[in-house]
């Protein structure tokens, strides 16, 4: 792992995945803090559902315009870009005085978060042409320890003093990721950042036909099945602990760090056996463990066995540091960031849906039966590991 740091990488890779780690953290904030928003704004958990699919839908569509902009000019701008506008939209959220204006700065604070997703990527393999799966591992980790500390410091700071607060303290954090972002991510060569970086025809024939490509078409069916799942056990498995297990809000916020903790390691893991292995074994290994974790959740109750299952969900955190690589060498550099973030924005969009439809099925008593749902899709994972070429 050594050689990430080396010839001044470091610091820049370290820029990234702390941004990262603020721009996907302060978003799954929102699972824990909906009790406050279901009182503030009175949800039921249909409601609820949709404005975490509003939050995801918004993330996906911000996708392609993210890519774009990341090829027409580059990481630096893109990633502070982002910041910036994350931050601003934060503070819509939490001056929100109807549940009209929350949607809203949710969908506003979505798309901006969304703006870094693909730069995130795409410079990644301009710095490591050869421990892609590894840095990409990195970056990805950085992810879920924003995923497992910044939940529980907004519920703590919502409980001790407004529910507002549990988000606000995270707009001056985002400010600074923006001054550090800008200072140390290089910008794009003139060669690869001047006027005929546009999205051309040429581009979109170069796309259509790279898009019906094999390792392209199943990596993205498997994409679009991991964040259907991914979505709708993020946005509820809390909640479900509480209202269906009988766990206090204090448990399950620990049972629900412990998920997103276990990623840290389990992404490096991922991204390193990806690079050693392929996309087949090690895509076989991640979804596994959520298949047997989702169909036996329905049946236990004892703590340290929802520990245990818990642990096996989260190897679902690695599915995407194994497919996302996979696409990214299957695309032509040249529009590597517009396909990426096409991609993105059609598994994104589908697995937005997620959350609204669990949340639906919740409302009339099929709490349990969703959560088996998720497991078969979790096995389409596995079977479809298997039609992916190798690249």
């Amino acid at each position: 792992m050594a050689d990430l740091w080396s010839g001044g990488r470091g610091r820049i890779l370290t820029a990234v995945a702390a941004g990262w780690f603020l721009s996907i953290g302060v978003r799954m904030i929102y699972p824990v803090m909906l009790p406050y928003l279901r009182t503030a704004y009175g949800l039921d958990l249909t409601t609820a559902g949709l404005l975490l699919t509003v939050l995801f839908l918004a993330y996906a569509l911000g996708q392609f315009p993210g890519g774009v902009l990341a090829d027409r000019f580059g990481e630096r701008f893109t990633l502070t870009a982002s910041a910036v506008i994350s931050a601003v939209t934060l503070t819509l959220v939490v001056t929100a005085n109807s549940s009209i204006v929350l949607f809203a700065a949710t969908a506003l604070f979505g798309f901006g978060t969304a703006l870094y997703a693909v730069g995130r990527y795409t410079v990644l393999p301009r710095l490591y042409t050869d421990r892609l799966g590894a840095a990409n591992g990195v970056t990805a980790a950085s992810q879920d320890a924003g995923q497992s500390l910044l939940p529980p410091v907004g519920s703590v700071i919502a409980a001790t003093f407004l529910w507002q607060l549990g988000f606000g303290f995270a707009i001056p954090l985002f400010l600074l990721a923006a001054v550090a972002l800008w200072a140390v991510v290089p910008p794009r060569s003139s060669s690869a950042s001047d006027g005929d970086s546009g999205f051309s025809r040429d581009d979109f024939h170069v796309l259509t036909s790279v898009f019906r490509q094999p390792s392209v078409v199943y990596a993205t069916a498997v994409l679009i099945l991991g964040l259907f799942v991914w979505q709708a056990f993020t946005s509820f498995y809390p909640t479900y602990l509480v209202e269906i297990k009988g766990l206090s809000t204090t448990v399950a916020s620990f049972l629900f760090g412990i998920f997103f903790a276990l990623g840290i390691l389990i992404k490096p893991l991922a991204g390193g056996a990806y690079d050693r292995f392929g996309i087949r074994r090690s895509l076989t290994i991640v979804a596994s463990g959520p298949t047997i974790g989702l169909v036996a959740l329905p049946y236990v109750d004892a703590l340290w066995i929802l520990i245990v299952v818990t642990a096996l969900v989260s190897t679902l955190l690695g599915f995407a540091t194994v497919v996302e690589p996979s696409l990214l060498h299957s695309l032509p550099e040249e529009i590597r960031g517009t396909g990426f973030g096409i991609l993105r924005s059609v598994g994104f969009t589908i697995g937005a849906t997620s959350p609204v439809l669990f949340g639906a099925a919740a409302d009339r008593g099929f709490f349990d039966e969703m959560f088996i749902a998720l497991a078969v899709f979790a096995a389409g994972m596995i079977l479809l590991a298997f039609r992916i070429p190798e690249n």
